[in-house]
């Protein structure tokens, strides 16, 4: 699976975990590159704590595009060091 953002390739793996209907990346497939750190959490009820992401790609900033669960709760163990990116963001994952 592959996420890309005007052509670049944001992330790439095969190793992926879905939840909620999402795809989650393993971090090492993070193209640390397009992104930094956001200020920004946010509490789930069964999967706990996330943290998120902005991208930056050229002159593009969106915030908060990418997020995961650092030490999830037991029930979502599986997304522990994983992300996700939000859909309707211009970002493609297929």
């Amino acid at each position: 699976m592959k996420a890309v953002f005007n052509g670049c390739v944001l992330a790439e793996s095969d190793d992926i975990v879905y939840m909620d209907g999402n795809p989650y990346f393993p971090r090492e497939a993070m193209n640390s590159e397009y992104f930094r750190d956001s200020r920004h959490t946010t509490v789930c009820g069964w999967k706990g704590k996330a943290r998120y992401w902005d991208l930056i790609v050229g002159d593009h900033v969106m915030t908060n595009v990418a997020w995961s669960y650092e030490t999830p709760k037991p029930n979502a163990e599986s997304i522990r060091y994983r992300f996700a990116f939000y859909s309707g963001k211009d970002i493609i994952v297929s």
